[in-house]
């Protein structure tokens, strides 16, 4: 079989880059920030998942060892107007999720929440720092309720496995594995919202069962490679399971790009954005789902 050469046009989903835009009173927000790195803040508290900023070229990761960008990092959280977090919570631990993890929160005091791969990632931070999470079980980190429930990672798994040594970078990209894989529910506690993070397309039959989310933030990675099976079950497993009426897509994105250049869709070798975008909206019209795409660096309100 041929691969398809180029990439998907992201300017024909135009339509869909319309999440509503917070405004003064809105508490929490949620800003995207590339992949599956969102920052959820009332303003008081704030917690982050992955924090990925580096990014760096597909050159250097296939060819050459991989460290955090400070640099990259400041100017990221600087345009996040972040400067202290609650927590830091990867959705597993392959490079392009948990990389920067340790150095924002070191950068920002935050707890770095996770499974014992992230907490290799973590290692030089204060061991109260790092937590090493009990699936199903809720934390209270600020004004949030943060839940990790065991997930896993969309076919095929590149570096699978967990990472069992500390990790010191610069490092080849394979020694960031998996790790463990989560879905996570973050509950804000002063005003009930809820929202569901699914950073990789994969799931675990029946592990949502009788959570409940509004709004689902679903990571599409390699999801338009998959048969057209696995992305109902996908649906079903994550967006029907919690009862949500709002999705936003994310990790569709260009993660070899850095984030002051226009973003662009991964390549049709890596995904197919196309064809995740005819599934999933013929999937949301159906349910009665609001489906949207995320704009960069943009404060929203998701629950409006």
């Amino acid at each position: 079989m041929r691969l398809k050469a180029g990439r998907p046009d992201i300017d024909d989903y135009a339509r869909y880059f319309d999440l509503p835009p917070a405004d003064s009173a809105a508490a929490p927000t949620v800003t995207w920030a590339g992949v599956t790195t969102l920052l959820i803040s009332d303003g008081t508290s704030a917690v982050l998942t992955d924090g990925f900023f580096s990014r760096p070229s597909l050159l250097r990761v296939g060819l050459g060892r991989i460290a955090p960008s400070e640099p990259r990092i400041d100017g990221c959280l600087s345009r996040l107007g972040v400067r202290r977090l609650d927590a830091v919570l990867p959705v597993h631990t392959h490079f392009d999720h948990a990389m920067d993890s340790a150095v924002v929160a070191q950068r920002t005091g935050a707890k770095l929440v996770g499974g014992d791969s992230a907490a290799h990632v973590g290692h030089r931070l204060p061991g109260d720092r790092v937590v090493v999470a009990t699936p199903g079980e809720s934390m209270r980190l600020g004004n949030f309720e943060i839940t990790l429930i065991v997930g896993d990672h969309c076919p095929p798994d590149r570096f699978p496995g967990v990472i069992g040594a500390p990790v010191d970078p610069p490092v080849r990209a394979s020694v960031y594995r998996c790790g463990e894989a989560w879905s996570t529910m973050v509950a804000h506690v002063p005003s009930g919202h809820r929202m569901l993070v699914v950073g990789s397309a994969g799931f675990v039959p029946g592990a949502l069962a009788g959570l409940r989310a509004e709004v689902v933030y679903l990571g599409i990675g390699q999801l338009g490679l998959q048969p057209e099976r696995y992305l109902l079950d996908y649906w079903a497993e994550t967006v029907l399971a919690v009862g949500a009426r709002r999705v936003v897509l994310i990790h569709w994105d260009d993660f070899f790009r850095p984030l002051d250049r226009p973003l662009r869709a991964l390549p049709y070798a890596g995904d197919d954005l196309d064809a995740s975008m005819r599934t999933l909206t013929a999937l949301a019209a159906e349910d009665g789902v609001a489906l949207h795409l995320p704009t960069l660096w943009q404060p929203t309100d998701p629950w409006s």
